[in-house]
């Protein structure tokens, strides 16, 4: 555990009930704030229940948190990339970032990756991590969209929830959605 974590024992931290099973992450608030009130924002509006890992591919990453299912929807807003801060946090095993399209341009969709991602270090803002439940993100099934023909049903986020918070408002600071 870096010391990081140790030193900062009231980190929030979110329940995510799986198809697959549960798993609990650890946000990191100190490095990531606007990603970390994104992501408990749109928990506590429910945004998340129900939603597919549509993009889940081997030896990297599962990606979730798309409103249409397909990776090209979100919120209807925009956030800047919290990256390039000093101090931003490198992808490891079980690593939680933003997916986006571009440098200040995430919004809802997240991945949790497999394994060491060094190559998207600076690139991503990792704002998490699986505290609990590795062996659920390890079994999720593999879905590859870009892959003609047909797909397995993939796995779903049943039900986001705030396990823990600190006592102040979750609002993004939000920038306009792309037109």
């Amino acid at each position: 555990m870096r010391t990081a974590e140790a030193q900062a024992d009231d980190l929030p931290r979110v329940k995510l009930e799986t198809s697959k099973g549960p798993m609990v992450l650890e946000l990191f608030e100190n490095e990531a704030p606007n990603t970390v009130a994104n992501f408990v924002n749109l928990v506590e509006q429910g945004f998340y229940d129900g939603r597919p890992f549509h993009r889940v591919l081997p030896q990297f990453m599962a990606q979730g948190g798309c409103p249409r299912g397909d990776g090209s929807g979100g919120p209807g807003y925009r956030i800047a990339c919290e990256c390039h801060r000093d101090g931003f946090r490198r992808h490891f095993r079980g690593s939680l970032s933003m997916a986006h399209a571009g440098r200040d341009t995430g919004g809802s969709q997240f991945f949790l990756t497999f394994v060491r991602t060094p190559h998207l270090d600076g690139q991503h803002t990792v704002f998490g991590r699986v505290l609990e439940g590795t062996e659920v993100l390890s079994s999720l099934t593999r879905i590859n969209p870009s892959q003609t023909g047909p797909h397995p049903t993939p796995d779903q986020i049943i039900k986001a929830t705030v396990l823990r918070k600190r006592p102040h408002a979750y609002q993004p600071k939000t920038l306009a959605a792309p037109s």
